[in-house]
């Protein structure tokens, strides 16, 4: 999908380093980085299953548009609208237990083959959340067991954008270290909730 409209923003390399990526995108508002703007009243998701995509809008104005993989036949997403109320940076992944994952071993944060990636956004507590994905071919597809997917780069800007929004903002340098770390958990409860709202 062509995305128009948007502003490629440098960042450090030690942050594309640790994410594995070449770029990192936030728009621009008024001349600085909106991700890094205080936090205000009105951001909102949306996830049209039908059309893969995730919109993050605040008021009229429309900050990002991603592609996501959504959930099989057999483990859809749930429709509904959601509150977002933590977050969690270099999550560690616990094989749940379903049939799908009996012969699943737990990842820990950082390993390449943690398919939850830089960050875990929860949506409906405990079992569906936002997060990475390193299969980029998925994505546009039904790929997973309910959660929905996106390249890691795009997971991680859409958790800056909540975290600013959701009266839990960060200065640069605590993702820096958040990713240079890469071995350590980091939990942030929102103050505002942030809504998620999932149509078909």
């Amino acid at each position: 999908m062509m995305r128009l409209g948007y502003r490629v923003v440098i960042v450090p390399a030690l942050v594309l380093a640790t994410l594995g990526m070449t770029a990192f995108r936030a728009d621009r508002v008024d001349g600085q980085s909106a991700v890094a703007k205080r936090p205000a009243a009105g951001l909102k998701l949306t996830a049209v299953l039908s059309e893969h995509r995730l919109d993050v809008t605040r008021g009229d104005s429309l900050l990002g548009t991603y592609d996501i993989s959504i959930g099989k036949d057999e483990h859809p997403t749930p429709n509904g609208t959601f509150k977002i109320k933590k977050l969690i940076w270099n999550p560690r992944w616990v094989p749940p237990d379903a049939e799908w994952a009996k012969n699943k071993t737990a990842k820990a944060p950082g390993d390449k083959l943690n398919p939850m990636k830089v960050v875990k956004i929860f949506f409906k507590e405990p079992d569906y959340y936002i997060h990475g994905t390193a299969d980029l071919n998925s994505l546009g597809g039904r790929a997973s067991h309910g959660c929905l997917r996106m390249n890691p780069t795009e997971a991680a800007e859409v958790a800056r954008w909540i975290m600013a929004h959701g009266g839990a903002p960060r200065p640069e340098n605590w993702f820096l270290r958040v990713l240079h770390s890469r071995r350590e958990e980091k939990v942030v409860y929102l103050r505002t909730p942030v809504s998620l709202t999932i149509t078909k």
